[in-house]
């Protein structure tokens, strides 16, 4: 069964919450995601949350990013997967370009880490595939 109600919860403290975190692209975030539909990607936990990788500042509350998952993925138009440091080691994670969106910084938990430069222009690349298909 759906979560809705339990997410409603943790979205409401979340909303309310005053966050002063700054982040820049390539940074990597816990972040409250939500329950979402159908095939939209959803966070985990009692918080809701998923690892997102930090695309583009747009403003000083809000950003593009794009969830990760450690469920490796093919790397293809739609996803990327890399390797990144984090506290506790190196990660593996894929990059879901498909599920890319905007959050507001009120999602934000913690840091885990920075994506190489090199993996975030191939990931904006991919990004960029979504728009104007090179077919």
């Amino acid at each position: 069964m759906e979560k809705f109600d339990e997410w409603n919860e943790v979205k409401q403290k979340a909303h309310n919450t005053e966050r002063k975190v700054g982040f820049k692209q390539r940074d990597i975030f816990w972040v409250r995601i939500g329950q979402n539909i159908g095939s939209e990607e959803f966070g985990k936990g009692n918080e809701f949350q998923r690892p997102v990788l930090i695309i583009r500042k747009l403003t000083h509350n809000l950003f593009i990013g794009i969830p990760l998952t450690s469920s490796l993925k093919d790397d293809n138009d739609y996803f990327h997967t890399f390797e990144f440091n984090t506290k506790k080691g190196v990660s593996k994670n894929s990059a879901m370009i498909l599920q890319l969106k905007s959050y507001d910084k009120k999602r934000l938990m913690g840091k885990i880490g920075v994506i190489s430069k090199d993996n975030y222009n191939e990931i904006i690349e991919k990004i960029k595939g979504l728009f104007i298909p090179l077919k």
